[in-house]
């Protein structure tokens, strides 16, 4: 009997969305801004047992006055490793919503992964749009 591998059909490489995994992040993210506003920040993802430091900024705040300070707790869906977490997120659906005192918003990178994060706001801030928050990992 012979065996005859096709290009392109060994998938054994890549993880199916079935295999992908869930972590929890945390980042604060310090924002500032009079008409266009900019935002900065650090937290840390915690993947497979590991602990990852992040680095958080880009986040585009559209017509703003004011300044915040916001601690985000949640969690990073669909990871297959830890590097998966960088990139630039969007909102998903409604975006950003209030609840309990706090904010709710959902976000996706273009690797797929999607941020389920609950902030708690310190400071004023007249706008809170989180699209184009940006993460990488620390070095």
């Amino acid at each position: 009997m012979t065996l005859a591998v096709v290009p392109g059909a060994v998938t054994a490489l890549h993880t199916s969305p079935a295999e992908a995994a869930t972590g929890r992040v945390e980042f604060r993210l310090v924002r500032a801004g009079f008409i266009v506003g900019f935002g900065s920040g650090s937290g840390t993802l915690r993947f497979n047992g590991k602990l990852y430091r992040l680095s958080v900024g880009g986040v585009s705040l559209g017509a703003t006055i004011g300044i915040a300070s916001a601690d985000f707790v949640g969690k990073a869906r669909h990871l297959h490793r830890s590097s998966d977490i960088a990139g630039t997120y969007t909102a998903v659906g409604a975006g950003l919503a209030a609840a309990g005192g706090g904010a709710v918003a959902r976000l996706r990178n273009s690797r797929g992964v999607v941020l389920e994060v609950q902030a708690r706001q310190i400071g004023f801030m007249a706008s809170v749009d989180l699209s184009g928050l940006r993460l990488r990992l620390a070095r």
